[in-house]
């Protein structure tokens, strides 16, 4: 039986083109809740670029999986090595490449570029103040994003050993510390409320969504997703924008 069901912002509750939540998704968490099911947010972003959304959510996991609470209690805090995001100052300075960092209650970018302005313009993020890269040092961070390519991943990720990088866009890549992702969001929620793995349903497109999609009772990919978080979900459902969330919440609750 389905007791809690966990959503991914960006291409999942909000669509690319029109930034919104559908009516669908409305009616399908109305649907969730009247089934007794819970609802959980699970983002990639932190709580001061989360959109104000016609939804309700009992916890979130922030920042894939660093950071995770309620209104009332902070379940999983954990940030960035200070050393690994020295490295990452120093290797973005020499290269001159645009980087956010996210904190516990801010965020701050430094050497905003062109690239990173058509990634702000696309998916409508309200660009942070901007700052000095070496103000960035010291910093208590929660996740970075950098701003470049993927042939760059594999150098930044010997840079830094205790961190890993799950990419859900060309144009930049997550940073995170290595034990930290959605599924390991998803775990701490569910202890909390005392729901079992198998229980749980997850709603995800991108490569951040990877593991949560693998974790969960049931991983459901957005149509609009890449092929490899098709396969490692166990079902796949509509595109953000053909009501997906809605078909899958009816498909699934009706074998209950």
């Amino acid at each position: 039986m389905i007791k809690a069901a966990f959503f991914d912002i960006d291409g999942t509750l909000l669509s690319f083109k029109t930034h919104r939540v559908s009516e669908g998704t409305v009616r399908a968490f109305d649907r969730l809740h009247r089934a007794g099911v819970r609802t959980f947010l699970s983002t990639g972003r932190p709580m001061a670029i989360v959109p104000p959304m016609p939804l309700q959510f009992e916890a979130f996991v922030t920042m894939n999986g660093a950071l995770v609470f309620t209104p009332e209690l902070t379940l999983l805090r954990n940030p960035l090595p200070a050393a690994d995001l020295d490295a990452w100052v120093d290797f973005a300075k020499r290269r001159g490449l645009c980087t956010m960092v996210f904190t516990e209650n801010g965020m701050c970018c430094s050497q905003l570029n062109t690239v990173a302005a058509r990634v702000r313009d696309q998916l409508e993020f309200p660009m942070p103040e901007t700052a000095d890269i070496d103000s960035l040092r010291g910093l208590t961070a929660y996740q970075v994003i950098a701003v470049m390519p993927a042939s760059l991943d594999d150098e930044v990720a010997a840079l830094m050993p205790s961190c890993r990088l799950p990419r859900w866009h060309p144009q930049f890549t997550d940073i995170v510390c290595g034990s930290n992702s959605k599924a390991s969001g998803l775990e701490a929620v569910c202890r909390h409320f005392g729901i079992e793995r198998e229980q749980t349903i997850a709603f995800g497109d991108g490569g951040n969504d990877i593991e949560m999609l693998r974790w969960a009772g049931v991983g459901v990919a957005m149509g609009n997703a890449d092929d490899l978080v098709k396969q490692a979900a166990d079902m796949v459902t509509d595109d953000v924008d053909h009501e997906g969330i809605e078909k899958a919440v009816e498909q699934l609750l009706s074998r209950q």
